[in-house]
């Protein structure tokens, strides 16, 4: 019969429960529950998806994760360590040590052009943006501009006191 899986769960009623209690993580929280509704109420696939939220195919590969390794191949996930940093460690200790010399930079086109002459990395503008304002946390040394229509006579009185 179409919907209906033929997986036997070896935990009782209790022990998902328990588990489903503990788990902090809502993926782990999703797949722990179609197995509590699999094993309690014996219901079909898709009334399963359809209480969960997720497609029956979805539900169809949990259910085919847990027959095939457990309870722990259920729970496991595979995480991407993503792509490469075009900048690579030493380089970026360097620009770090540079970016708190009290000189610093004025410009990202500055550090991009410094990168290019002292380390021989050509690297764009937009990455370099990235790395030194959200990834270093490091903002650029440039003063802040005066009023034109400031009287400096004033302001150096104000200095002095």
């Amino acid at each position: 019969m179409v919907g209906v899986s033929n997986i036997r769960i070896n935990e009782s009623e209790a022990e998902l429960e328990k588990l489903l209690q503990q788990s902090q993580k809502l993926k782990d929280k999703e797949r722990l529950q179609v197995l509590c509704l699999f094993k309690s109420k014996q219901l079909k696939v898709k009334e399963i998806a359809q209480v969960v939220g997720k497609h029956r195919g979805t539900v169809h590969r949990w259910l085919s994760k847990y027959s095939q390794g457990g309870i722990d191949a259920l729970l496991s996930f595979k995480y991407s360590s993503g792509r490469k940093s075009v900048l690579p460690s030493w380089a970026l200790n360097a620009l770090e040590k540079q970016l708190q010399q009290p000189q610093g930079f004025k410009s990202y086109r500055q550090i991009q052009q410094w990168l290019d002459a002292s380390l021989g990395l050509e690297i764009q503008y937009a990455t370099v943006h990235r790395l030194v304002r959200y990834q270093l946390q490091a903002k650029l040394k440039v003063p802040r501009t005066n009023n034109p229509k400031q009287d400096k006579q004033r302001f150096n009185e104000f200095k002095k006191n």
